[in-house]
């Protein structure tokens, strides 16, 4: 099994250089690495430049900055992926040095999953872009949800495959099989703006069959605070999702086929 890792990103070059460099120091390295760019400028790709010229195996899937289309380009990334597993994190994520391996050692044919993520608080911003910044443990200052930090794979197990939507999917921390992917196609680009569109994509896969795993006590991330993107179009995106639960879609009309 090929294991591709998907990371968003838009115009924050310091996080993502967090991001690289905890990508760098997992336990099980990705087979790929495959950023999906939603219009950052030049700074950005320096960034991945230098990341990629010290060996890690990143592709760059860049479209122009129209404003929030995540959707758009999380579907251009994946069509350039040649790997079977996704698993997919944003650019303001620090990783967890077995993030990768947690992921990989609980995939399953016919399952997705969906870990969590610690929060690392505004007033902790300066010290860890200063000191780079990568390791957290239960007892890290600056952190939130610390709970959330117990790195515990063996009551991982506990948690079992559902096929019903739960509230604690988030893009930032999210896997599932390509095959799987592409034959919902994809996220729906009629979603654009921030909000529920991980979810949406989420509900075409619990409506095809493929059950959700939570990865408790495995799989972490570390979220670098920001301010939050506008929500203005999330009650059009709750719209679509709540359209995909009642009619139990399958696909959506606007997704990846046209990139493949």
């Amino acid at each position: 099994m090929k294991t591709a890792l998907l990371i968003s990103t838009y115009n924050w070059p310091e996080a993502l250089n967090l991001v690289l460099k905890s990508v760098k120091n997992q336990s099980t390295a990705p087979d790929e690495i495959v950023i999906a760019d939603d219009g950052s400028t030049e700074e950005t790709a320096n960034v991945i430049k230098k990341h990629k010229d010290q060996g890690l195996p990143i592709k760059h899937v860049w479209q122009e900055d129209e404003g929030f289309r995540r959707t758009s380009i999380l579907n251009k990334a994946i069509a350039q992926a040649t790997s079977d597993y996704i698993i997919q994190t944003d650019g303001d994520c620090i990783l967890h040095k077995d993030f990768v391996r947690d992921h990989i050692n609980n995939t399953k044919t016919g399952t997705f999953q969906f870990g969590s993520r610690v929060n690392i608080q505004e007033e902790a911003l300066q010290e860890i872009f200063e000191e780079g910044r990568i390791s957290y443990d239960f007892f890290a200052s600056g952190i939130k949800k610390r709970t959330r930090s117990l790195h515990i794979p063996f009551l991982s197990s506990f948690y079992k495959q559902k096929n019903e939507l739960s509230k604690k999917v988030r893009g930032c921390n999210l896997s599932f099989w390509r095959k799987d992917f592409i034959e919902i196609n994809g996220y729906n680009e009629d979603m654009t703006g921030w909000g529920q569109e991980d979810s949406e994509m989420v509900v075409r896969l619990l409506n095809k069959g493929v059950d959700g795993k939570r990865l408790r006590y495995a799989g972490i991330v570390y979220h670098i605070w920001h301010k939050e993107s506008s929500k203005e179009k999330s009650i059009v995106n709750r719209e679509i999702q709540q359209r995909a639960m009642d009619e139990k879609m399958v696909s959506c009309e606007n997704g990846i086929e046209k990139y493949l």
